[in-house]
């Protein structure tokens, strides 16, 4: 054969194997692919057409027919069919759609959302791929609506006068309360309540485009919640909007009545008798669910006893009960501002199963040997029953502890040995962790403080004392443990994993880093938790460490339950479970209840078949419902932490940049109220976004302002509604004097760096172009505070 049809046939082959590419990611409904997959579904594995897959994957690619994404994958370019992932909005009408194959979430613009609304699933086409030279993630449009993400919203009604009513057949209309719906009016059809004018509703939605008009919805009233002006009205909506259940059914209280009030002999067969033990419970002055003791002790061989108790909530709600049905619906206990929704009724989370003292009570005991390295050589987890001797508050503790005081050690003259055993236990147990990298997150966190009516009178940031720390430290071990414990055995349970970190965060995070001197060695996708921790020691007590803890806590994955023991990557732990809190979350209830069935039932494959088919479902919906709890949470604080700064408008108080961007500065207070410094307001000079170091440079004074830099700011604006607060700089000679520091540091790299125009009045405080991800991987800049310390 002529060389000439030897090259006219491998062109000819090439040409029909490039369409059958084409033609398999088609039948693949347009999903990412591996080449190796592409290989398989080709039938063509050998080696030689393996290599011939890849050059034609490569040509189709140079030919703009397909796309390589950053996780290696390759998929169609701009598919006909679209991909699918939740839309969320933004109160500018831009968005964004996550989808799996993609780093970055994909943007889009105003234009292009074909009316979606936050939460809808859709299917949307790729416009643009992500430019990371340019720093901009993908774009693309909304193609198709496929399913509706809500199905209430809540808002303040307004009335229709009452002609209007009886021609239009509309009570009035609402504005939702949700920052995600842009300009959304809900009419009020005349089908269902007739509310009063200012009450706060509920509507079920029944027409996504009334008389066809985008943004433009119709709906009936299915509940009041009560009048606008009513106190706690704000956070009872806000429960309601996130779909939480704030009301136990009949049936579950019902069932929880007939809960007994003690333990009977029969409650303890098969149970370690601990009673005569020197257990203590040590929590916070006002909790009333006690559902963790401990006890610590020296043994001859110079080795420590850690015993630790929990609540045997399994006993009591059992599978598939009406409880235990409830349980899994709220997936955990939600901590609001004002109020606190428990997961179980209270008679059991504040009765049975809390570990009052000096009652007897059921428990899972998990009780290790641990020795001078912190190794756990010995442990047993089993069925108990325990009398807390101690009811010990946190309080308490330090003062004995961090304070020696003499009243309190007299108080507590029986266990002040032990309690001084626990402190170098702890001591022992946390330098084992930070020796084998866990991250240290330890931040305050805010308590907000309100009145009887439900406004804010203060903002305390809570501090952690040596008890705090210690009860941290036993619990991790006993949840390490009995994760160990089961995962040796192969035995299906419910992991708490933490994967590593996202490469292009990492990467972000570690440029920022080295900005204050600080150089991180290794690749970045390979960034061991050791190396981040020892970044925070070294900025530790410094003015940076605040923000560059802020910053690394963004970088990360955002823990969840699985089913896979992939390890917890900031506790640096090859094992992880949730066992300490059966009264507050569902998946340390599940893990209670799996010890109980693999000690009565049997450990044998109908067992771990049974399991291995229920637990998927349980990790998935745990995961989500915590994210609920976590979204309201942080939505409550953020309402009431504008509503407090409401009232110091024209006050003026020292902060920290916490975020640069290129419409202005975010600064935190030391009260941990962050607000908003917009690039309109700062008109000392035109300023432009250095996009690589994060800077806002003064193009004519050359001031510099960087994430970490002190500043004194006046509070100008405080919105409930919106949850805004705005700051507006106020120059002081400090100011000026680090704005030059700055501006000597920035001059020696800035050659080469993008920078972004600022200054302008359209630049809205949510930018509408490229967004970049933050720990939970929306849009940072739509976020005034959403960081809060990671659970474990």
């Amino acid at each position: 054969m002529s060389k000439e049809n030897k090259l006219s046939n491998e062109g000819k082959e090439r040409k029909e194997l490039k369409k059958n590419i084409v033609e398999f990611m088609k039948e693949k409904n347009e999903e990412a692919l591996e080449v190796n997959k592409i290989s398989e579904g080709l039938n063509r594995s050998g080696a030689n057409d393996f290599k011939k897959i890849v050059k034609a994957i490569a040509e189709l690619e140079r030919e703009n027919k397909i796309v390589l994404l950053q996780n290696g994958k390759f998929k169609l370019k701009n598919g006909t069919t679209g991909m699918t992932g939740r839309f969320s909005g933004n109160d500018r009408g831009f968005g964004f759609v996550t989808i799996e194959e993609y780093e970055q979430d994909i943007f889009i613009p105003p234009t292009e959302t074909k009316s979606a609304l936050n939460g809808d699933l859709v299917k949307v086409k790729v416009t643009q791929e992500a430019l990371p030279h340019k720093d901009k993630g993908p774009a693309g449009e909304v193609v198709e609506i496929i399913e509706r993400g809500i199905e209430h919203v809540f808002g303040e009604f307004n009335p229709y006068p009452e002609n209007e009513v009886k021609k239009n057949g509309l009570y009035g209309y609402v504005k939702p309360k949700n920052q995600k719906m842009p300009d959304l009016v809900v009419e009020i059809e005349t089908k269902g309540i007739r509310p009063v004018d200012g009450s706060i509703v509920q509507i079920e939605v029944t027409d996504f485009a009334f008389n066809g008009e985008t943004n433009h919805l119709a709906g009936i009233v299915t509940k009041t919640l009560g009048h606008k002006d009513e106190p706690g009205i704000e956070i009872l909506t806000v429960v309601h909007k996130h779909g939480i259940p704030s009301e136990f059914p009949e049936e579950v209280i019902e069932e929880a009545k007939n809960v007994p009030d003690s333990i009977s002999e029969k409650d303890l067969k098969g149970r370690k008798d601990l009673r005569d033990e020197v257990i203590i419970t040590i929590d916070g002055a006002d909790a009333k669910d006690l559902d963790d003791a401990i006890q610590v002790k020296r043994l001859d061989n110079g080795n420590y006893y850690l015993g630790v108790h929990i609540a045997d909530v399994s006993h009591y709600v059992t599978e598939n009960s009406a409880m235990d049905s409830e349980a899994f619906e709220r997936g955990t206990s939600v901590y609001l501002t004002d109020r606190v929704i428990p997961m179980l009724p209270q008679r059991l989370s504040n009765g049975i199963c809390s570990l009052h003292p000096h009652v007897d009570r059921l428990t899972l005991s998990c009780e290790m040997e641990i020795n001078k390295s912190g190794q756990v050589v010995d442990y047993d987890v089993s069925k108990s029953v325990i009398n807390n001797h101690h009811r010990m508050t946190y309080q308490a503790v330090n003062e004995i502890l961090e304070e020696d005081n003499a009243e309190r050690k007299a108080e507590y003259e029986g266990i002040v040995d032990m309690l001084k055993d626990m402190e170098s236990l702890h001591n022992i147990l946390e330098e084992k962790r930070v020796n084998r990298g866990s991250i240290d997150f330890d931040t305050h966190e805010a308590k907000i403080q309100v009145d009887e009516t439900g406004f804010p009178v203060d903002i305390i940031l809570r501090e952690r004392g040596v008890g705090e720390r210690l009860i941290e430290s036993f619990m991790l071990s006993a949840n390490e443990t009995v994760s160990e414990h089961f995962a040796k055995q192969d035995l299906p349970i419910l992991y708490r994993i933490h994967d590593k970190p996202d490469e292009g965060k990492m990467q972000r995070f570690i440029e920022f880093v080295s900005g204050f001197g600080i150089n991180v060695k290794g690749l970045k996708e390979s960034i061991s938790p050791k190396k981040l921790q020892n970044i925070l020691d070294k900025v530790a007590d410094t003015p940076e460490e605040g923000v560059i803890k802020m910053l690394l806590l963004r970088s990360m994955q955002q823990a969840k339950y699985d089913v896979v023991p992939i390890g917890h990557y900031g506790l640096a732990a090859e094992y992880y479970s949730h066992f300490t809190s059966p009264i507050r979350r569902y998946p340390d209830l599940i893990l209670h209840r799996l010890i109980h069935y693999y000690d009565e039932v049997g450990k044998g494959q109908k067992a771990k078949s049974y399991w291995n088919g229920k637990l998927p479902e349980i990790a998935e919906h745990s995961s989500t419902t915590e994210r609920r709890a976590v979204d309201a949470e942080r939505e409550t604080d953020e309402m009431k932490k504008a509503e407090y700064m409401s009232t110091k408008i024209g006050e003026q108080f020292e902060g920290v940049i916490t975020s640069v961007t290129n419409f202005g500065l975010f600064v935190q207070l030391p009260n941990s109220v962050e607000g908003l410094i917009h690039i309109s307001n700062m008109n000392d000079d035109y300023y432009e976004f250095n996009d690589r170091e994060l800077l806002l440079i003064g193009q004519q004074t050359g001031n510099v302002y960087r994430i970490g830099q002190s500043v004194q700011v006046e509070v100008t604006k405080a919105d409930k509604e919106s949850h805004e607060i705005d700051f507006e700089l106020v120059e002081d000679e400090e100011t000026k004097a680090k704005c030059i520091k700055n501006k000597k540091a920035a001059s020696k790299g800035n050659k080469g760096n993008n920078r972004k125009k600022g200054n302008k009045k359209n630049q809205n405080r949510n930018h509408t172009s490229q967004k970049n991800t933050d720990k939970t991987g929306s849009n940072k800049r739509k976020q005034r505070r959403k960081t809060k310390k990671p659970k474990k």
